[in-house]
């Protein structure tokens, strides 16, 4: 298994209120020349969690720090002004925090940070970090 430090929280960066599936997202990033989906996991609109890329595989979803992350994209992430919005449903929100936790249990000294930690992004277009502090800390 993959040395595993961070959780990594993505959005699509699609406009609120559509569904998008792991499918496209894949169809997405092999357009830009990934061998598939960059993303471990992706919370759709209903809150279901789908498997993207194996976890046993590093990923491809942001630069410098795949071959040590976990990376989590949840469907949105848009308002409909085209600007970024923290557009989670109820049911994204739960479904983040128990899959937060279950990666923690999994790779407890993971920390849990969001794209735009790392790059000049609003991505996931809220502040991941502060909001799970005190999984991160668990």
């Amino acid at each position: 298994m993959r040395k595993i430090n961070l959780i990594i929280i993505h959005c699509t960066a699609t406009i609120e209120g559509r569904d998008y599936t792991v499918s496209t997202i894949d169809s997405w990033h092999r357009q830009r020349g990934f061998d598939c989906i960059g993303y471990h996991y992706v919370i759709y609109r209903d809150g279901t969690v789908h498997t993207g890329r194996s976890i046993y595989k590093v990923g491809a979803h942001c630069k410098g720090h795949n071959a040590n992350s976990i990376g989590v994209c949840y469907v949105g992430g848009v308002g409909k002004d085209g600007n970024p919005k923290d557009t989670r449903t109820p049911q994204q929100r739960d479904a983040l925090v128990n899959l937060l936790m279950r990666l923690k249990r999994q790779f407890p000294n993971a920390v849990i940070r969001g794209h735009r930690d790392f790059a000049a992004k609003a991505c996931p277009s809220f502040d991941a970090t502060a909001e799970y502090a005190d999984i991160s800390k668990l």
